[in-house]
């Protein structure tokens, strides 16, 4: 049960499985100038989580120990000095950069927005990271249009189900989702022309299916030679979205010699190619944008959006935070489909 002294945190203790997650305990915070505390209802896990818990996330990640979580969703418990915009007791999202696997943080008000009373905290805690990178990488670099051709790889995880509602949103025409064969189902269910990633050659499919053409936008999160193939797959004037690397993470094990030779066969693109073929690649990485003005402005964006009903964040399961251990075997198993969360409610 929650404190009045004290809360509790998870903590990866060093790199490694999933056991290396540990629930510690510490002193309540107080909020520095600028910042809220957050009385947190449910954080997101997101892959990258993965990735710096084994190990393979490089300068991107804190030094070990360190508490993980990208996004919550909760109440504002206290202000701090200087803070107009907010009062406690308003239910909020925020993007928390790390540290959102607590039952409190800090957040600086530039990464807070409020959600309304019909917004579950669930769909708030599950839109933050995953709809702003798909929003980000469609909307602000790709500038979406109707009519438009989207290639989304790991089409039934968090970031692929925000992709295909963000890119209906906007109007667009085909949807190619890859996905595994067990979530064909699903992927189609939503509308999607489901490629099952393990008897189907995408680019194939997609050259086919556009009369040679090939597609608008390819959102990548696998990496390595992967993303030669995606770029392939894009027509003149395509776009082509790099935001992750899950094909360097074999399993729940630090298993560093595969994510070396991942990173080392990775392509190298030519500009002078680049400019023939008249493509764009964008390295995307969210938690290193430093510009929190457009940051907010994007999520705000997505608020709207999700108040009008034009998105509807898709829980794949909740764990409560005692079985995080649990959360990220479910994902290395490439079980969900749509997000998982933490619950730290009592």
């Amino acid at each position: 049960m929650f404190s009045d002294v004290c809360m509790r945190k998870v903590l990866i203790t060093k790199a490694g499985p999933p056991n290396v997650l540990k629930i510690v305990e510490e002193e309540k915070l107080v909020p520095n100038r600028g910042e809220v505390t957050i009385r947190v209802h449910f954080a997101g896990i997101n892959f990258a989580d993965l990735m710096m818990r084994l190990g393979i996330y490089g300068k991107q990640a804190p030094p070990i120990p360190f508490t993980p979580g990208y996004e919550v969703s909760g109440i504002i418990t206290s202000i701090g000095e200087g803070v107009t915009e907010f009062e406690k007791g308003q239910r909020v999202a925020a993007l928390t950069g790390i540290n959102g696997y607590s039952e409190e943080v800090n957040v600086p008000v530039k990464q807070v927005v409020r959600i309304g009373d019909d917004i579950s905290f669930e769909s708030a805690a599950a839109m933050p990271v995953t709809y702003l990178t798909a929003y980000h990488m469609l909307v602000e670099l790709g500038n979406i249009k109707a009519g438009d051709v989207v290639l989304i790889h790991h089409a039934a995880g968090g970031v692929g189900t925000a992709a295909i509602q963000i890119a209906k949103a906007f109007g667009a025409g085909t949807i190619f989702g890859v996905a595994s064969p067990s979530k064909k189902d699903f992927v189609e269910n939503m509308g999607v022309r489901f490629i099952d990633r393990e008897k189907e050659d995408f680019v194939m499919v997609v050259k086919k299916e556009t009369n040679g053409a090939g597609v608008h936008h390819a959102l990548d999160p696998v990496g390595g030679k992967h993303l030669k193939k995606s770029f392939k797959s894009l027509r003149s004037g395509g776009k082509l979205y790099a935001f992750g690397g899950s094909s360097f993470v074999s399993g729940p094990k630090i298993f560093k010699p595969t994510a070396l030779w991942r990173l080392l066969t990775s392509p190298k693109f030519s500009p002078l190619n680049m400019i023939g073929k008249n493509k764009a690649i964008f390295g995307v990485h969210m938690g290193t944008i430093k510009d929190m003005d457009l940051m907010r402005e994007e999520i705000e964006a997505l608020v709207l959006m999700l108040n009008e009903k034009k998105i509807d964040p898709i829980i794949d399961s909740v764990f409560h935070f005692e079985d995080v251990a649990k959360a990220h075997f479910h994902i290395h198993d490439r079980k969900n489909k749509g997000k998982v969360l933490l619950d730290f409610t009592n």
